[in-house]
């Protein structure tokens, strides 16, 4: 296993991320943990999951699920830098959503209950909240800090213009602020290479992808078709929009001999900016299959022809679309 800096801060994590969203919802219990374990044995020591996840609105599923898997023993939690998320609605009432310090308080508190550990590593804003001040977001992370449950914290799905509004206003407060941000970025989805990305490395901001495999689509979602594999109707309408790209890519991966889901990940840990790629296997076997990306060195032809064939935005901003 790789390891690698989070962001600027002196934490250590694998270059690959555990995502946990298919925990309780389509890998049952028993399952999840068997992945969590190969996770540990493969290095990977850095997983993500959310409140939200799991199903059921309130319930926090997937955190009940690794809270009973490290109640396991065995150093499965001190081995973990373990990554949850607020934001989304966990009830129907007012202010059980969103990033107001009451939310963020209690939602900090319920998911320590449910993951059974004294304090949560990496604290992640699920999504930019417009209509709290930073300085009330700042002032209530401040405290989760003070008080030992919370190491660091993250955002998740920020502009960079968000990303710039939350550090400057931390560095007023003298506080560290965000050590990470998670992003959809993968090769048919690089937006975020226009504003996000040079935010991220302005500030010192680790980048953690997620679908890095697009929901399947770079997978050899095409290749997967053709030999009668089941695809769900939202995919195949997805792989027909790219039909053209995708032909390119699974036969560029069928040149270099290697999978197409080997070849995604690895283009994203060719990317200086990011830190360790989010992946989400339902099964062991899919998990075994992520690793062998650390060991794909993509060429600079390589890298140059999946450019050709999934052309980002053109570099960053402002000159990406103006001199």
């Amino acid at each position: 296993m790789q390891y690698v800096h989070l962001g600027r801060s002196g934490v250590i994590v694998s270059r690959l991320c555990l995502g946990t969203m298919n925990f309780g919802l389509h890998t049952d219990e028993p399952s999840s943990f068997r992945i969590m374990d190969r996770a540990l044995e493969v290095g990977i020591n850095f997983f993500d999951t959310a409140n939200v996840y799991g199903g059921k609105r309130g319930d926090g599923l997937t955190e009940q699920i690794i809270g009973r898997w490290f109640a396991q023993g065995g150093g499965r939690r001190d081995k973990v830098v373990l990554a949850t998320k607020v934001y989304g609605r966990m009830g129907d009432w007012p202010n059980q959503s969103k990033l107001s310090a009451l939310h963020i308080t209690r939602a900090c508190e319920e998911s320590l209950r449910r993951l059974r550990t004294d304090y949560i590593d990496l604290y992640q804003m699920h999504h930019v909240d417009r209509d709290t001040p930073w300085d009330e977001v700042w002032q209530a992370m401040e405290r989760l800090v003070r008080d030992g449950k919370v190491i660091y914290v993250g955002s998740s799905n920020f502009a960079g213009w968000h990303l710039a509004q939350a550090q400057e206003t931390a560095r007023s407060r003298r506080f560290l602020g965000l050590v990470s941000e998670q992003s959809l970025y993968n090769l048919t989805q690089r937006m975020i290479e226009l504003e996000v990305i040079p935010a991220c490395e302005a500030y010192g901001i680790g980048l953690i992808p997620w679908s890095p495999l697009a929901g399947g689509l770079l997978a050899g979602s095409l290749r997967a078709a053709r030999v009668g594999r089941r695809a769900d109707e939202e995919l195949r309408k997805k792989a027909d929009t790219h039909r053209a790209r995708l032909e390119a890519y699974e036969k560029l991966c069928a040149d270099l001999g290697e999978q197409p889901a080997d070849v995604a990940i690895a283009w994203l840990l060719h990317q200086k900016a990011v830190t360790a790629p989010i992946i989400g296997p339902r099964t062991l076997d899919q998990l075994n299959g992520s690793v062998q990306a650390l060991n794909l060195k993509l060429s600079a032809e390589t890298l140059g022809r999946l450019d050709e064939i999934f052309p980002g935005p053109g570099g960053p901003a402002p000159e990406a679309y103006a001199w």
